[in-house]
């Protein structure tokens, strides 16, 4: 038992401490911003007092989905990589659709037609 906790630690050690350096820096930054879109989420609702999708979320989304990307690609990660790319198109479309709805220039659709 006391070899697995020393090989545990030992792999612990050598993926947060002797491999750490500004990429992997960037990718925790990266995953941070990501994983914070459903935090934005959760207090735009409760102050709402329903189930909103505010636009922190999907600036959260695009921006740690894009970090993630750069980060990804640096590392010549597929998995990680195909995932980034995957999601970004949706997430960049949904926002554009976002902004535009709260867009106050935008024309209300007229009643007398």
């Amino acid at each position: 038992m006391a070899e697995l906790w020393q090989s545990v630690g030992n792999y612990f050690r050598d993926v947060f401490i002797l491999q750490l350096d500004w990429w992997v820096a960037l990718g925790f930054l990266a995953q941070a911003l990501f994983s914070a879109r459903f935090l934005m989420q959760w207090i735009a609702s409760e102050r709402a007092g329903r189930s909103v999708i505010p636009l922190s979320f999907w600036l959260f989304s695009v921006g740690g989905g894009t970090l993630l990307l750069v980060y990804a690609l640096y590392r010549r990660d597929p998995v990680i990589s195909f995932t980034a790319s995957a999601a970004g198109p949706p997430s960049r479309r949904s926002e554009a659709q976002s902004i535009v709805a709260r867009s106050p220039d935008r024309a209300a659709p007229s009643a007398a037609a």
